[in-house]
């Protein structure tokens, strides 16, 4: 069975908690990408950041980008899935937080990030349809 090692993106860029969003937002717009893990000082993973967040709790807010960090807009323990997890684990972990992107973690470290595309090019079409359905429900 294919693991999430197999198929995540490796070596995830993380925004640190004491960042703005403002140098969020750019890093971002420069990496191409709409989420980027939350790291700490001590290099764990604090959360996920989507574009999504900042528009919505920032932006939207009235809030000032420059102002908020991203250790701000952490919350909770992050959804992730460990680098030896096979695929139908990262599929029921996605289905069942209603998450598109998981950080994949070996020990403590951040070794990566799984996404739904990832799946899906590594599974056949009615599992990853099924977690379509699931993570498109609210």
């Amino acid at each position: 069975m294919t693991t999430a090692r197999e198929i995540m993106t490796p070596n995830p860029t993380c925004v640190g908690e004491g960042e703005d969003m403002l140098t969020a937002a750019r890093r971002m717009s420069e990496l191409g990408v709409g989420s980027m893990p939350i790291c700490g000082s001590d290099n764990r993973l604090k959360g996920m950041l989507t574009d999504r967040d900042i528009v919505v709790k920032v932006l939207a807010q009235g809030r000032d980008p420059r102002s908020v960090t991203a250790g701000e807009l952490a919350q909770g323990k992050p959804v992730t899935i460990g680098a030896d997890d096979d695929a139908e684990e990262i599929l029921r972990t996605m289905g069942s937080h209603q998450v598109r992107r998981l950080p994949v973690i070996d020990g403590h470290d951040l070794v990566g990030v799984v996404a739904v595309a990832d799946v899906a090019r590594a599974l056949p079409d009615r599992p990853v349809g099924d977690l379509v359905d699931a993570i498109s429900q609210h």
